[in-house]
């Protein structure tokens, strides 16, 4: 049984439906969901983005739920690898039971140079984890 769920947030489409998914659980299983948003960078208009972003993804959650919000700092040197040991450690310290975030699905050599924060914190997180996909054209 999932009690607390964490939910990282990015603005991408996928990210969103990753939080939808959290929503669910979250109701289903009458757990605590936060919310998160990792910024790279100290920039007070990257952290005023990252508020914003999670404000509107608790306006989308909506009423219902015990819902948390936390904007994380990742060392902006570290790029992809600094947000996802923001994400891990948020997550550990908090003891979070599920955390569910989206993944753009890159392959090849898209993938090898930039990276995957879903895929770099399977060996961080203690908690289980559920990565959503994007959803497939029906063209």
């Amino acid at each position: 049984m999932f009690m607390k769920i964490m939910a990282a947030i990015d603005g991408g489409d996928t990210s969103m439906e990753a939080l939808m998914e959290a929503k669910h659980i979250a109701a289903s299983q009458h757990a605590t969901l936060r919310i998160v948003y990792a910024t790279a960078d100290s920039d007070k208009a990257d952290q005023r983005v990252g508020l914003k972003l999670l404000e509107q993804a608790k306006s989308v959650v909506g009423d219902g739920l015990i819902l948390e919000t936390r904007l994380l700092q990742a060392e902006a040197e570290y790029g992809l690898n600094g947000i996802a040991e923001a994400i891990a450690g948020a997550a550990n310290e908090w003891n979070a039971d599920l955390v569910v975030v989206g993944t753009a699905n890159r392959r090849g050599l898209e993938r090898f140079v930039i990276g995957s924060v879903a895929e770099q914190l399977v060996p961080k997180v203690t908690a289980s984890i559920l990565v959503v996909r994007p959803r497939r054209s029906t063209d």
